[in-house]
């Protein structure tokens, strides 16, 4: 099975089973950990060294950040509290669908996709409901103009914010609608959560190079 259907399938399933599992004999989350822990690590054993290495970097900064936005900033909160073990791998498989879908998607289209969002941004805004996408819109636009790879960034907007919609359809967790520590509110979902993905892949990236330049470095030196 191609890889981005086991992403889809596991990443839709996975919450539904997470949400709905609470009345069988083992929680559903149990399951779903072990499943996405078993995929990550196949898919890990199976890659290339540059794959691997990005995936470590995923997985470092993915929890990282999970753990500051729920524990220390409060943006959101998950059913049960604390972060479930299945979200650190399920930040790779996204990432990486996203990073597969992206190659589909023409370049000069990037731009064009993510136009839909301008208007909802501007009109939450002006609403109330969700004045946290104005910032979002300029930082998103920020990344599509000086990033590397803009049709990604076009992407994940999309696909994070499709994955937002149903786990808090199903009430895996739920964002707060005042942001804490400042004056601004958001939608459960926000509407531009995914910008937070163009950020993570400029970490990634830079992590991921510079820990490759240094060991081209070291290796040329050696010999």
């Amino acid at each position: 099975m191609r890889r981005e259907y086991v992403y889809i399938l596991t990443i839709v399933i996975g919450l539904w089973i997470d949400q709905n599992g609470t009345d069988w004999n083992i929680k559903g989350e149990y399951i779903v950990d072990i499943v996405c822990w078993m995929i990550f690590s196949t898919i890990f054993y199976r890659g290339e060294r540059l794959e691997r290495l990005e995936m470590l970097t995923v997985i470092s900064f993915a929890t990282s950040m999970e753990l500051f936005f729920t524990e220390v900033w409060h943006l959101y909160e998950y059913r049960e509290g604390l972060m479930p073990l299945f979200v650190p791998a399920g930040h790779w498989f996204l990432f990486d669908l996203g990073r597969r879908l992206s190659r589909h998607l023409p370049e000069n289209f990037s731009w064009r996709a993510i136009y839909p969002f301008i208007p909802l941004a501007l009109y939450f805004t002006y609403k109330g409901w969700d004045t946290s996408g104005l910032i979002l819109l300029v930082a998103l636009f920020g990344f599509m103009r000086w990033g590397p790879d803009r049709r990604l960034y076009a992407t994940m907007v999309w696909l994070a914010l499709i994955m937002e919609l149903w786990g808090t359809y199903l009430g895996n967790w739920a964002w707060y609608s005042d942001v804490a520590w400042t004056p601004f509110t958001a939608l459960n979902p926000p509407l531009l959560c995914g910008v937070v993905y163009a950020l993570g892949d400029m970490l990634v990236n830079l992590t991921v190079n510079r820990f490759t330049q240094t060991q081209s470095t070291d290796d040329h030196l050696e010999h």
